[in-house]
């Protein structure tokens, strides 16, 4: 009688593990540590980034709410809005306080000098950007120490300057002296940004045959437009705001510029008491330079990153 074995098992396939019933929930990921305080800091950045906002827009807001209203509004109810606006104050200022003349005044001097400053600015920051020569690193280092060096420590050579060639109490004169007191910082921020331009361009055009004048008026200084935006408006701020340089060397009452004008206004209006066209005055003196800014502001921005950007 023969017995059979019987047969082997078959392993059992391997399947996807069973989960035991007590086996504990896995817990959430925690944020880490330098988040949360990265979190802490953007809210306290953002905070007082609108602090300082709410301190620089209330004082503006306040001046052009004052500008139209009566002197007797100001001091009864000086953060109230007013009653009606008071239009008579800007004609006021305009007219009679001289703000108009100060005004074209301002627009000639500025205008004038911001136009000399960037042409001859662009052009000697593409040539120190441009090309190597004897004495190239030497003339760059004289207009970064034309920077560092103070406006009150050059007035007094600079008025028997002025005054030895004929210049005193002129605007040519002052358009002058605006020039040179701007070109020191213009050449500093021109000559980093001709450097971020590529050179292929520059190279093309001289294989065309184009010149070096025309390279540079047609070709290189359209590229660096958003630079020359950038620092037109630092140097409109600048020469707008400009009030020692025209205190000493133009004395004319007929050519005073706006910031002489505005402390005329302050003097002669707080012995009349009309505050009222003071502060109509302090706003036209405003408007031109926010004006500005709000137009200009996303090409400064521009301006400003392009460098860091190529």
């Amino acid at each position: 009688m023969t017995t059979t074995e019987p047969p082997a098992p078959v392993p059992a396939e391997p399947g996807p593990p069973v989960a035991k019933a007590d086996a504990p929930a896995p817990r959430p990921a925690q944020a880490p540590a330098k988040e949360r305080s990265g979190g802490v800091l953007n809210v306290f950045s953002h905070g007082m980034l609108v602090l300082w906002a709410f301190m620089v827009v209330l004082p503006l807001l306040w001046a052009v709410m004052t500008s139209f209203k009566s002197d007797r509004a100001i001091f009864s109810s000086p953060w109230a809005l007013p009653d009606r606006l008071h239009f008579e104050n800007w004609a006021r200022a305009w007219t009679d306080a001289n703000m108009s003349d100060y005004f074209l005044n301002t627009v000639l001097v500025v205008g004038c000098s911001l136009v000399g400053t960037l042409v001859l600015g662009s052009m000697a920051a593409y040539v120190l950007a441009r090309f190597d020569f004897p004495g190239n690193r030497l003339i760059y280092y004289l207009f970064i120490g034309g920077m560092s060096f103070p406006i009150m420590l050059a007035l007094v050579p600079l008025f028997y300057v002025v005054n030895n060639m004929g210049l005193l109490n002129t605007i040519h004169g002052l358009i002058l002296v605006y020039i040179a007191y701007s070109l020191p910082f213009t050449v500093f921020f021109l000559t980093a940004f001709f450097r971020t331009l590529p050179n292929s361009i520059a190279e093309a055009a001289f294989v065309d045959g184009a010149s070096h004048s025309r390279t540079f008026f047609q070709i290189m200084l359209p590229m660096a437009k958003p630079g020359l935006i950038s620092v037109g408006i630092f140097n409109f701020l600048g020469q707008w705001n400009q009030y020692m340089l025209p205190t000493v060397l133009n004395t004319d009452p007929d050519k005073r510029v706006l910031t002489q004008g505005l402390v005329q206004l302050a003097v002669s209006q707080g012995y009349k008491g009309d505050w009222s066209g003071l502060f109509a005055g302090l706003v036209m003196a405003m408007l031109p330079v926010l004006a500005a800014y709000i137009v200009f502001q996303r090409q400064v921005v521009q301006g400003l990153t392009a460098g860091a950007l190529k």
